[in-house]
């Protein structure tokens, strides 16, 4: 049989526990906030209006059938009304007259981090 030996405790590297977890945590952190920076950016660059602005613009769609499905396009002012399918692109209506404003929708506003932390507390 062979005897099985152990290396003395001092020979043993030290781990700081406290530590590697601070390191962990703090990288799970950097990790969840870059996400949510990276989302915020996508948003904000989505949204905004490149030099010369947009002239085309997809308002609805609504799915008709497995292929074929109903857009409405805004052009240079003007709404149509457009059917897309397997046989191609087909202009179903034009819109006469100008285009209705669409109001931006009201943001409620969000109620303080403490309220919000207090109702958490109160749900468990």
């Amino acid at each position: 049989m062979s005897s099985l030996t152990f290396a003395p405790a001092a020979s043993m590297p030290d781990v700081n526990v406290t530590g590697e977890l601070i390191r962990v945590v703090l990288s799970l952190g950097a990790i969840v906030a870059l996400i949510f920076v990276a989302g915020w950016l996508t948003r904000r660059l989505q949204s905004r209006q490149f030099a010369g602005g947009r002239r085309l613009r997809c308002v609805e769609s609504m799915q008709v059938s497995a292929r074929e499905r109903v857009l409405l396009i805004e052009a240079d002012g003007k709404r149509l009304l457009v059917g897309v399918g397997a046989g191609g692109v087909r202009a179903l209506h034009v819109y006469e007259g100008s285009v209705p404003v669409e109001p931006a929708p009201a943001l409620a506003p969000l109620p303080p981090f403490a309220e919000l932390l207090g109702r958490l507390g109160r749900k468990s």
